[in-house]
């Protein structure tokens, strides 16, 4: 049991570390190409390797599921989602992003009151409430300077949240991949949507990093970009066996925790690719996010601990 466990945790540490790198190569194009183009390169990758794995573990009829509204409803929300985080990331450092994000699992424990009718223990409360003290410090409204990509990064955190407690819902009768794969086609068709929104409309620069993210026109990719987008697509089916496999073989409360190892993750790639120093108000922050989200993982009790903080970027 305790080699199970072990595995698991491993498992898990390294899928937390696969995904963060999607954070840099996603970065690393922002400045010259599309989040649409991005986005569709990554699930036209992902979508055989995918198709793969369903067939693999429960056979591909599995996709014409009757309860395909509410996948295709999740999908879309998660879609929107990690459009969001995406979009933050040219205007933010990555660490500053990435732990604006990790409020995810502590927004899931305080939605999961009304949205399941589960039981939240109160110091799960707390620590909700501290770890949005964490946020306050972090994006720090008064001091002149605030960077409103951060909201994107918020949003993004509190969609997924709620996408995490949908999972719960239908998880009885779904499979994991089966989700995975409504996510990936949720992609595809709306990269294939903003793309075309905004290239009808002739909207692009605007000086704003996200927002030329999203509005930039379509170019063709180097041979180096498309590696680089095409790997997020290799990066997210990866990722996704890792972390299915993690909390298969760990009680949930336990490798939960271990999520918060993308924290260590995000200001080193930041720091080696794009020269970014997480400041104090990072640092501090993100300690009280960390540090309420541990507890509150910890607590005990019936709330929806098992969700993991990354499993939206399937």
């Amino acid at each position: 049991m305790q080699n199970r466990t072990l595995l698991g945790i491993l498992c898990l540490c390294l899928g937390v570390l696969v995904f963060s790198i999607q954070d840099a190569l996603i970065k690393a194009v922002a400045g010259t190409y599309p989040v649409s183009e991005a986005l569709l390169i990554r699930a036209v990758v992902a979508l055989p390797i995918l198709l793969l794995i369903v067939h693999r573990d429960v056979g591909l009829g599995a996709l014409a599921s009757p309860n395909w509204r509410f996948l295709a409803s999740r999908s879309s929300i998660l879609f929107i989602s990690y459009c969001a985080y995406y979009l933050a990331i040219p205007a933010l450092p990555i660490a500053d992003a990435a732990a604006l994000f990790f409020l995810a699992p502590l927004l899931i424990m305080t939605m999961a009151g009304p949205y399941l009718g589960e039981r939240v223990p109160w110091q799960s409360l707390v620590a909700g409430a501290v770890g949005l003290i964490g946020v306050v410090v972090m994006v720090n409204p008064g001091a002149g300077i605030f960077e409103w990509a951060a909201l994107l990064s918020l949003v993004s955190a509190f969609l997924y949240g709620f996408s995490q407690l949908m999972a719960r819902k239908i998880g009885v009768t779904e499979s994991a991949t089966t989700m995975a794969f409504y996510q990936n086609a949720a992609y595809l068709v709306g990269a294939v949507a903003i793309g075309a929104t905004f290239s009808a409309t002739g909207f692009s620069q605007t000086g704003h990093p996200s927002l030329d993210f999203l509005m930039r026109p379509w170019v063709w990719p180097s041979l180096r970009d498309f590696l680089m987008m095409g790997a997020c697509g290799v990066i997210a089916a990866v990722g996704m066996i890792l972390l299915g496999q993690a909390y298969r073989l760990t009680p949930a409360n336990k490798a939960a925790t271990f999520e918060y190892t993308g924290l260590l993750w995000a200001p080193l790639w930041g720091f080696l690719f794009f020269t970014e120093i997480p400041d104090s108000g990072t640092i501090i922050g993100a300690l009280l996010i960390v540090g309420a989200g541990i507890f509150a993982l910890n607590v005990g009790g019936r709330s929806p601990q098992a969700a993991p903080a990354n499993a939206a970027a399937d």
